[in-house]
């Protein structure tokens, strides 16, 4: 079950998932601020955790445009605040929070950051993967992508 705060259509689009391991090289830094830019430009639903430094930069280009974005939680949506940076974007009916967490865990954890990643990688219909760090998380996550034949780009 999935809970969410926001506009739930935003689900029935089409979803680019958005995955970076939290170490990254200068060079994929670069790569992915282009994509996100690309992504942007485009009007692309981009939906992720942006959990990770990357992640997070990211969305601080797709909050410049227009296109819808998910964020997905790896924590409890209960109690969330929508965070400042947001909450235009939020309030124009362009951001949908979700989480498979109701009530707990409070914060995020390695086991609900998968979950939330799984979550994520579930509901897309493609992915763009900016950097795996190999046996990492992500690179699980790439293979579940893989497993379930979602195009990686």
């Amino acid at each position: 079950m999935l809970h969410f705060v926001g506009p739930s259509d935003l689900l029935a689009g089409r979803k680019i998932a958005l995955f970076c391991s939290a170490r990254t090289p200068g060079a994929a830094i670069l790569r992915a601020h282009d994509a996100a830019r690309r992504m942007r430009d485009e009007g692309a639903t981009v939906i992720s955790g942006f959990h990770s430094p990357i992640e997070k930069e990211c969305l601080k280009i797709l909050l410049r445009g227009k296109q819808p974005i998910i964020i997905c939680s790896g924590r409890a949506i209960e109690s969330m605040r929508i965070p400042a940076d947001c909450r235009a974007a939020f309030e124009a009916g362009r951001i949908l929070f979700l989480s498979p967490f109701t009530t707990q865990p409070r914060r995020v954890t390695k086991e609900s950051a998968l979950r939330r990643n799984e979550v994520v990688a579930a509901l897309a219909d493609e992915a763009y993967v900016a950097h795996i760090e190999s046996g990492g998380k992500t690179d699980q996550i790439v293979k579940k992508l893989t497993e379930w034949k979602v195009p990686i780009l």
